[in-house]
Formats: structure tokens, sequence, C-alpha cells
């Protein structure tokens, strides 16, 4: 699951300065999108490595791969050519988009010591989730890019196969996690994900190999739920747990995770977080990705949910 650049790709692709990205609404432009692919097509080993990353997204048993862009990131540091590169392998996979009209297309995740330790931006153990759970249109890919981890040793990525913990169910428990009875967190100011799906099944009833397994830990304490409800979600979560796998992204790595596949989550950073200067804290840059081949055709998707 992690993806070693080839040495002759990787100062190809140093000395190729990529245009800056132009948005359609809130995806990135089909134009930019084949201008980038134009590009890179044209370096050493590039679609062989594209190919390898789609693989490991794909193929049975996969679902998230790391692609290791450190050393292109100590050439470049970690700016807008850089980013541009990345944005490039990321639209080799499925179209970038931001759910966020106030975010543009990468979104800052950094470490907040005041903020909920159990958020993304906290200093907390981030438990297993997946990315905007009550949306009826989620995102199909998160991705995060690594700046920097944390300084202190923490906040190691965990992820797990949400179809292979269920597979590990009881089917009482399965048929009550397949129940329209979970909620959790608001829904506002978004584009691209459908509407506020509220309340929602955890198990969607479609292929179970296929379809969103609408979890987040988060929803067991925020949930007013009947004991068996609240049971059979813990049931899911024991498993998750027991399923993970865990791994410390290092600057320059670029995590890509199917949200249809695996959950994911973080370990707690370590303590002390208050003595490290807020610009030298773990610093991730976030991405989100829809399957379509094209912005255009993954909005037509979206006003038919809506």
């Amino acid at each position: 699951m992690f993806i070693e650049m080839p040495s002759d790709l990787e100062a190809a692709l140093i000395d190729l300065p990529l245009p800056t990205w132009e948005l359609d609404h809130s995806f990135l432009a089909k134009s930019t999108m084949e201008r980038y692919r134009t590009e890179l097509t044209a370096t050493p080993r590039f679609e062989e490595t594209a190919a390898t990353l789609r693989h490991a997204l794909t193929r049975e048993g996969g679902g998230y791969a790391v692609l290791r862009l450190g050393n292109l990131a100590k050439a470049l540091g970690t700016g807008d050519r850089f980013r541009r590169l990345v944005t490039g392998f990321a639209a080799e996979v499925a179209v970038p988009f931001s759910p966020f009209p106030r975010w543009p297309l990468w979104k800052d995740i950094g470490v907040k010591v005041d903020k909920d330790p159990g958020k993304s931006s906290g200093i907390g153990y981030n438990a297993f989730h997946m990315d905007l759970v009550n949306a009826s249109m989620p995102p199909d890919y998160i991705t995060l890019l690594c700046v920097r981890p944390d300084p202190l040793g923490g906040g190691f990525s965990i992820l797990s196969d949400a179809h292979a913990a269920v597979a590990r169910l009881s089917e009482d428990c399965r048929a009550l996690l397949a129940e329209s009875v979970y909620h959790y967190g608001t829904f506002f100011d978004l584009f691209s994900v459908g509407e506020e799906y509220k309340p929602f099944p955890i198990l969607d009833g479609s292929d179970p190999e296929e379809g969103f397994v609408r979890f987040t830990a988060k929803m067991l304490a925020g949930s007013e739920l009947s004991q068996a409800h609240a049971e059979s979600a813990g049931e899911l979560a024991e498993e998750l747990v027991r399923g993970q796998v865990s791994f410390m992204l290092q600057p320059g790595d670029y995590l890509i995770v199917a949200q249809r596949r695996f959950l994911h989550g973080r370990e707690a950073l370590r303590s002390g977080q208050e003595t490290i200067p807020a610009a030298d804290r773990r610093l991730l840059l976030q991405l989100f990705l829809r399957a379509g081949s094209t912005g255009g055709s993954a909005r037509v998707a979206d006003r038919c949910h809506r």
C-alpha cells in the first residue's frame, strides 16, 4: 500500500512546473485535469505509477494507498508548485473537489490545543469515522497530504476495513445497523455532497462490498439510540479497532482512502503540544475526490440526488 516514486520520475517532476489550477464550481476544472494529464504523462513512468496507485485503491482487499512524495517535498517545498503535482496524481484517481465554500481546494488540518481533543485538529484520539457521514453523497475518497508529522512522535494514522469488520458481526447485529436510526453532526454551507441524511442507516443496504458503512464513533455518545442499536454500533466500533492498521505519515506522504471501503482516524498526539510553536505542530492538508470522469458529471449526479 506504500508506493515509492521511481527516481527518474522524481527527477522529471522536479523540473515540471504545472500551471495554476482552475475550478468549475467546487470541482477541479476539466481543462485543468486535461492539461495536468498531458504534462504528467510525458514524464517517464508516470502512467505506470498512476496505474499502481489506482490498482491499490480498487483491487480486491485494497482501498487505501500512500504515495511517497517526500523527495519531491524536499526539493520543491510544500507550497503551490508541489501541491499542483499532488493534485495531478489525485486527478488520476477521481475528480478533486472542495465541499466547503469557505475553503480552497486543499484544506489545512493543523493542531489546536484548545480544540475538542477528538476533532481532526485536536490533540487526542480521533476515533474511526467517515467524513461527511450525514451527507447523502459523501466524498468517494478522502486524501491527506502530510506537511509535518507530530514533532513529538505521536499522531499515527489508523485505518480499518469497514466491510471486513461488518462481515465479522452477527446477522442480528447487521440487521440493526441497517435501520435508519443513527445521526451525527450538523449540515450547512456545503457543496456537491447532496442533502442532509438524517437519520441514516450505518449499512445502506446496497452491495455489501460497495456501499458506504456510515459510521463515526462519535455518534455513540451523540445519538439517542435504543440499547440494542447502541450495542450493535459499539460492536462495530470494537471490530474496527480489532482490524486496524496504523502507520506514521512522513513529510510528503500522500494518503488516499476509499471511503466505500475503509474508515480512518488518528492516534493521540504526544503530550506537550502546548510547548511547540503553532507553526511547528503537525500539519496535514485535506483534499476530497468524487468518482466520475469530470467535475460536470459529478455535479449532474449531485443534482439528481437533490
